[in-house]
């Protein structure tokens, strides 16, 4: 888990915790990261069960709403949690298990219903994989240096392509009740895709599920917007930690903008 903060300076506003894609790490937030820190907020980027850090563990759902919830303790109990992809699905669930530690939650690149966004899209492909050597690795880190900024490539592989987590993760996945989730959370909810994403498929029911929702498609960026744009999504972040905080009846420091 990468913690970060101004550990020598002033904590402003909300902490965020930021929630990885399947088979990348807390590493792939990195922009966001290194932005929301230099302006003295308090960030986590966790890695999940079987990624990053954690390779080698089993990944299962609950073990990984466990690692958000352990997160959002670390940065103070309460928290706005960011989740892209498989993060988006695993923050959800968090969401709707721990409403009382999540402030406000950013959903991004996961408006699909799972058993179709996964078990129809990875499972044929991830079952493949698994037949090669490396189980895919050298393929998907040459793809994503072929079709993602160099920084952004760099943040996203630095913590390795956990490709044998990928079936554990769709077995998973597949089965959440993602929208049933989404209603169980009263707090604000930001629904977010890359205009480019083809996981958009679900939004509009993603978001009539919200409680309290409103749905962000950025321009230009396809799945994995944070990376697309990495300058943009880390103003967003904070732009959202803004909202949350003041309608949480907090004070923060210049007017918020989303």
């Amino acid at each position: 888990m990468a913690l970060g903060a101004a550990d020598g300076g002033a904590v402003m506003g909300l902490p965020v915790v930021l929630v990885h894609g399947l088979r990348f790490s807390g590493t792939m937030w990195r922009p966001q990261q290194e932005v929301l820190e230099a302006q003295g907020r308090r960030v986590v980027a966790l890695d999940l069960p079987g990624h990053g850090v954690r390779r080698g563990e089993e990944f299962t759902l609950g073990g990984a709403v466990d690692a958000v919830a352990g997160a959002v303790d670390a940065v103070g109990g309460r928290a706005l949690v960011v989740g892209l992809s498989l993060g988006g699905f695993v923050s959800i669930a968090a969401a709707a298990a721990h409403p009382g530690r999540v402030a406000g939650l950013a959903a991004v690149g996961c408006t699909a219903r799972p058993a179709q966004a996964l078990a129809q899209v990875y499972r044929i492909p991830a079952v493949l994989l698994d037949r090669l050597p490396d189980h895919g690795e050298a393929v998907n880190e040459r793809f994503h240096r072929l079709t993602l900024p160099t920084d952004g490539a760099e943040a996203a592989l630095d913590g390795g392509l956990a490709m044998e987590a990928a079936r554990a993760v769709i077995d998973e996945i597949a089965e959440m009740d993602v929208l049933g989730a989404l209603g169980a959370y009263p707090g604000p909810v930001w629904l977010i895709n890359g205009a480019r994403d083809p996981f958009r498929i679900h939004e509009r029911r993603f978001l009539e599920a919200c409680a309290d929702g409103r749905l962000l498609n950025v321009p230009r960026a396809g799945h994995l917007v944070s990376l697309d744009q990495p300058e943009n999504f880390a103003k967003l972040v904070a732009d959202i930690a803004d909202v949350v905080w003041v309608r949480s009846g907090r004070a923060v420091e210049g007017p918020p903008s989303v």
